[in-house]
């Protein structure tokens, strides 16, 4: 048991790794709550507090299971993002091997916290009936409107475009390690909400809006139980102007030893013009390239994105990449000399340089295929489509409407 405290609330909870569960009386989803996985976040954990406080209390009707659960339990109890390495940063592939082959020692609390974290998710997965839900609760540095983070899948599309607040694709590309990014290659729906500033007493009160609508959109519970229209309004009425579907094309990431200092006043959402000056890194500035949106900028100490853009997606390629990707179209690219399949699961290609110059980043987008690595001679895509346990979600609501 440790204790966090709330600057918004000016209050201080006791919790553990599992803030609450509450097993249904009828079949139906099972759903996954992370608040806290950053310690300097702790709005989320409030937030679910609150929830199965007042589910419990009001015993409303549940279908299925809901999990609410605390991230990192040590930098929580010391308000710190994290101790020594950034949990939200470790579930990459040689990590998660480490920990299936028990190989991986805690050299540090943040590893501590990974392990214990990946055994009570494994657990869940082996012990509870699906279709599966993970949703990663966060708040940013800067002031900013509510949004969800989504690795780019039709899948987490098709679930995420019910929520009223702008939907941002393409994290995945940028960033190495995230746990959403490692959910979704077991293939569940997985995707982030930011609610707001770290200490915004709003920023509780849109976990617990989103919260809600969870709940109802998975079909956990019923919208009659819940004061839905509420719960909607809390979140439509603050990002009316930004209901859209953006994508990241540009990310300043902090490299150790760099110095960083993001200029003062921006807001997530905000326009940026090209030639801005952003921030000043190692001494220089930093200018936009390009018109756009500035995303997340930094504004803490830790943490080593200095700040991402994004842009608007049409809705026309939004259906255009998904009429592609049900069409497999990606299959055509090995016939092209210097492209092949990376393993039997067809999930990923090996792409020579030499062709991949012929081919625009957007391109590649359409297709799926958003993570990235290169070396001298060839680029590594990999698809997210592949994975995705569709089948499993097909008897939900939701999952024939939208793009």
């Amino acid at each position: 048991m440790i204790k966090v405290y709330s600057k918004a609330l000016n209050e201080t909870l006791e919790t553990e790794r599992i803030i609450g569960c509450i097993k249904g009386s009828h079949e139906g989803p099972t759903l996954i709550f992370i608040g806290g996985i950053h310690g300097n976040e702790p709005a989320g954990v409030f937030a679910l507090h609150k929830v199965i406080e007042e589910l419990n209390e009001k015993k409303t009707p549940v279908k299925g299971n809901i999990y609410a659960i605390s991230g990192n339990l040590w930098a929580l109890e010391h308000n710190k993002r994290y101790d020594k390495q950034d949990l939200n940063r470790l579930w990459t592939s040689k990590n998660i091997e480490s920990l299936i082959q028990c190989k991986s020692n805690a050299t540090n609390t943040d590893i501590a916290q990974q392990k214990e974290i990946y055994a009570l998710i494994k657990s869940i997965l082996k012990t509870e009936n699906g279709p599966f839900y993970f949703m990663d609760l966060h708040t940013t540095s800067s002031k900013t409107i509510p949004f969800l983070t989504v690795n780019d899948s039709l899948l987490n599309r098709k679930y995420t475009m019910q929520y009223p607040v702008p939907v941002i694709l393409g994290i995945e590309e940028y960033l190495e390690g995230p746990l959403l990014s490692y959910i979704n290659e077991l293939g569940y729906v997985a995707f982030g909400f930011e609610a707001g500033h770290h200490d915004d007493i709003v920023s509780i009160t849109n976990n617990i809006a989103f919260i809600y609508l969870t709940l109802a959109f998975t079909g956990s519970v019923s919208r009659t139980d819940i004061d839905y229209k509420h719960f909607h309004q809390e979140l439509s009425k603050r990002t009316l102007d930004h209901q859209n579907v953006y994508e990241i094309y540009w990310r300043h990431e902090i490299l150790n030893g760099d110095t960083f200092t993001m200029k003062p006043g921006f807001v997530n959402f905000q326009k940026i013009r090209k030639g801005q000056e952003l921030a000043i890194s190692n001494q220089k500035i930093i200018t936009s390239s390009k018109h756009g949106k500035i995303f997340m900028p930094l504004y803490q100490s830790q943490g080593n994105d200095g700040f991402f853009a994004i842009k608007r997606i049409p809705t026309f390629f939004l259906h255009l990449s998904a009429i592609l990707r049900n069409a497999n179209i990606d299959n055509l690219l090995t016939l092209l000399p210097g492209v092949q399949w990376k393993s039997r699961k067809k999930d990923t290609l090996t792409v020579n340089r030499k062709i991949a110059r012929f081919f625009t980043k957007p391109f590649f987008h359409l297709l799926g295929y958003r993570s990235k690595q290169m070396d001298k001679n060839y680029l590594t895509i990999k698809n997210r489509e592949t994975a995705s346990r569709t089948e499993e979600y097909r008897y939900t609501p939701w999952i024939k409407n939208n793009v």
